[in-house]
């Protein structure tokens, strides 16, 4: 968390998008892990920060019993936050449902929303419009957050969540003529296709390219339904830690985050990306920010 901390410290920030892999579910062993989820968020909420989030593979992920805790050595002390009782301390983990109502629930700053039921078993599924400083009625851009899967169940977009996102874009935006973004947290398989091979180079930015996309395990028309709207200006995932680069793919541009906290594999400089959104002219700039306040990999993502 340290790294989200020096960011909100030191950075004007005025709303914040957790991409997933908020906790490491399989590492903790507790039936509720909501209090893990609170300690996550902490930097945002102690600073009255406003946030979103959407869920990644590891969040519900089932407690993972490590096989070294058979042998001779024995289970080891574990340690929980002081609130989370004796009868809490398990293996069954903690649902995304249960996680977003806890959320949604405790917190006025979350703008998280659990989606449609019909999307189910997919939960963080929604849009928040970011209005005009001038005039509250007019929407400046769309906000698309979706639940890639993972963990619970099976790593994908479902067709179901394809044709949400049709009908609900449609409503809200029938000329396209706002720009829309989108957010979730494995990448598409589209990601394959733009990744740059070793160094990155343009018309990619970027810092690190360490290690192979690790895509959804299947696609059923999300990728299509984006590039069929002129409006969708870029999508950000996270999942890869060892990746930090934006390709454009087509019309659009295909981003990763910089890997923030400290759970996870690899030890590479941890950091976060940064958007600016200008209203007039719409503008949606990113760059990434380090822990030690350098920055770098400025990109124009606006068509």
């Amino acid at each position: 968390m340290y790294a989200i901390h020096q960011l909100v410290c030191d950075v004007q920030v005025d709303f914040v998008v957790y991409l997933g892999d908020v906790i490491t579910a399989n590492n903790i062993a507790t039936a509720n892990a909501s209090r893990y989820w609170d300690m996550a968020l902490s930097p945002t909420i102690e600073r009255g920060i406003p946030w979103a989030s959407v869920f990644g593979n590891h969040d519900d992920a089932l407690f993972e019993w490590p096989l070294e805790w058979f042998s001779a050595s024995g289970i080891p002390p574990l340690y929980y936050p002081s609130a989370i009782s004796e009868e809490d301390r398990s293996s069954k983990g903690t649902s995304r449902l249960e996680l977003m109502d806890h959320e949604i629930d405790g917190n006025k700053l979350s703008f998280s929303v659990k989606g449609p039921k019909k999307l189910w078993p997919s939960v963080s599924n929604y849009v928040i419009r970011i209005s005009s400083s001038h005039d509250s009625k007019t929407p400046v851009a769309y906000l698309y957050f979706l639940d890639s899967g993972g963990g619970s169940y099976p790593e994908v977009i479902s067709n179901s969540q394809v044709i949400w996102f049709n009908n609900t874009s449609q409503e809200l935006n029938p000329h396209a003529r706002v720009p829309e973004i989108i957010f979730w947290h494995i990448p598409s398989r589209a990601y394959n296709n733009v990744a740059p091979s070793g160094k990155i180079t343009k018309p990619c930015v970027g810092s690190i390219s360490k290690e192979r996309v690790a895509p959804q395990e299947s696609e059923f028309g999300i990728m299509k339904a984006l590039e069929a709207r002129p409006s969708v200006q870029a999508v950000f995932v996270g999942h890869n830690h060892g990746l930090d680069w934006c390709c454009p793919y087509n019309k659009l541009w295909l981003c990763f985050a910089r890997h923030t906290g400290y759970g996870g594999y690899g030890n590479w400089a941890k950091g976060a990306r940064i958007l600016e959104i200008t209203e007039k002219p719409f503008s949606l700039v990113s760059w990434i920010r380090m822990e030690d306040g350098t920055t770098h990999s400025r990109v124009v993502l606006s068509s």
